[in-house]
């Protein structure tokens, strides 16, 4: 065989490879908005075969693009039952919100100890772009807007970054991502003072003040997980 051949026959597998990682990663953030915006609601089930049909994909890719949202606290796997969203009132929500008090206030308080002017100036210009962002893209949108959430992300991870332990910053991302969902179903109930809750936190942390930067993040918290019980 031709070295060209050869070649070919090596690359033909990898390029395969890419091209399945492509399409599974398009049917991942498809899914991701579906559910983090309610077109999948609570407990439904997502059937791969449907999927794949509809989004004209194989159904290894489907599988692989689920695992991902398993992965990230959006979908659960049941023996013999296949795929579905999580659960509205599911425990997991409270033990999510439970491990990010635990976790983020002592992650803030690190910060405050060892946050340099940057970290400070971090915290104020992710605090500006989340009170200029609408919480809403529309007045009549029953869904906080992917602008806001970004925002939002961006303001608590700044809270927290300057801890300078990456570790503990890699555990965050991953909460955050699990408790997305649960904070999104939260916002359907009554509506939360969030400029307040998070001028109140950025106040407290750029004063240095530990002790009601913590308690304020804890309470910050804990709205949610109420919420999601009431």
């Amino acid at each position: 065989m031709s070295r060209y051949y050869r070649g070919m026959s090596r690359d033909a597998p990898e390029k395969r490879s890419t091209s399945k990682q492509m399409r599974s990663a398009t049917v991942y953030s498809t899914l991701r908005t579906q559910i983090l915006h309610g077109e999948f609601g609570p407990s439904e089930p997502l059937k791969p075969q449907q999927l794949a049909s509809s989004m004209g994909v194989s159904l290894s890719v489907v599988r692989e693009a689920l695992q991902q949202l398993i992965g990230e606290g959006l979908a659960d796997r049941h023996a013999n039952r296949g795929f579905s969203v999580p659960a509205f009132s599911d425990l997991r929500w409270q033990q999510i919100a439970e491990a990010r008090r635990t976790l983020e206030s002592s992650m803030l308080r690190m910060s405050i100890e060892r946050g340099d002017v940057e970290w400070e100036a971090r915290v104020r210009g992710s605090h500006h772009r989340l009170y200029r962002t609408p919480l809403r893209a529309a007045t009549d949108d029953p869904y906080i807007s992917d602008e806001w959430a970004s925002a939002h992300h961006a303001f608590h991870r700044a809270l927290l970054d300057g801890c300078g332990n990456p570790v503990l910053l890699e555990t965050f991302d991953r909460l955050w991502t699990a408790s997305e969902l649960a904070r999104r179903w939260a916002e359907r109930g009554p509506v939360r003072d969030y400029v307040t809750e998070h001028s109140r936190l950025e106040e407290a942390t750029l004063a240095r003040d530990a002790d009601a930067a913590a308690d304020l993040l804890g309470q910050h918290l804990t709205l949610t997980a109420a919420a999601l019980s009431s």
